[in-house]
């Protein structure tokens, strides 16, 4: 995975302290105290409607929060221009991949991510980029499909798509929500090894992951976050997050877990 970030100098790229998100009289979040340094890779657990997705639409400047301060990348949420910040984060989620349009071919979805636009327009791209975009469709297997339109492609080669995209900016934090969502076992498990060399490229930026399951954690990830209810049920390194204990609380159900080759397995315990 060479040559996916300039990202070199450490340093807290994430921080929250004494986050809240309201809306109504519904706490999303409450109470968030986090930080993610540059060399970390991080997944956050958590049940539906745990709080996951506001927290990942924090760390991508996607909105502020009701209370509490959070940092990205040296700028604080409030007093800093979120159009320049953006471009410093990779993206995908769901409700990015809705915007764009299945005509779109895949070079043209990657390439353009240099202009924080969805496909082709106007732009002008120098060799720099096209052989950028050209490199990162390499490595998430994606280059055969450059000029395939993105509607005919599976569901696995979508994300992997969608995931060249996000890098192609060089950003300083890549930001990935439910990544493994609808993919067979055989996307799933290409998708989890790319992910975890990814992970493993000491020039990678940092990385958030977010899943419901342990399964979809790749080998290489140092730290989780586990959310139930909008608020910390643990947070730190991932040997000492990921236990039985940990997760039976986040979940709501006793759960035994198993762990070989640096991948986890959850299942109800007897």
């Amino acid at each position: 995975m060479g040559s996916v970030s300039s990202t070199a100098a450490l340093g807290a790229v994430v921080g929250m302290t004494g986050v809240d998100v309201v809306r109504g009289e519904t706490h999303l979040l409450r109470g968030i105290d986090w930080t993610v340094e540059a060399d970390h890779r991080w997944v956050v657990l958590g049940p539906n409607g745990a709080g996951k997705t506001t927290l990942l639409q924090l760390a991508a400047a996607q909105m502020h929060p009701t209370r509490g301060e959070v940092t990205l990348l040296g700028e604080t949420l409030g007093a800093v221009d979120v159009f320049e910040l953006r471009p410093r984060i990779g993206l995908t989620s769901a409700a990015l991949a809705q915007r764009i349009q299945g005509s779109e071919t895949t070079g043209d979805i990657v390439v353009s991510a240099g202009y924080a636009v969805v496909g082709r327009w106007r732009e002008r791209y120098d060799v720099h980029d096209l052989t950028r975009a050209g490199m990162l469709m390499e490595q998430w297997g994606v280059a055969q499909f450059a000029h395939r339109p993105f509607g005919t492609l599976s569901e696995g080669e979508r994300k992997r798509t969608q995931i060249a995209r996000a890098l192609m900016p060089d950003p300083e934090l890549l930001l990935l929500d439910e990544p493994g969502a609808g993919l067979d076992l055989g996307g799933r498990e290409d998708l989890v090894a790319r992910l975890s060399d990814l992970a493993r490229y000491h020039y990678a930026p940092a990385q958030v992951l977010v899943t419901h399951h342990v399964e979809e954690i790749p080998p290489g990830y140092t730290h989780a976050l586990l959310l139930r209810d909008g608020e910390l049920v643990a947070s730190g390194a991932a040997d000492d997050v990921l236990t039985e204990a940990h997760l039976s609380d986040t979940f709501g159900l006793r759960l035994s877990l198993s762990r070989n080759d640096g991948r986890f397995t959850a299942r109800r315990a007897a």
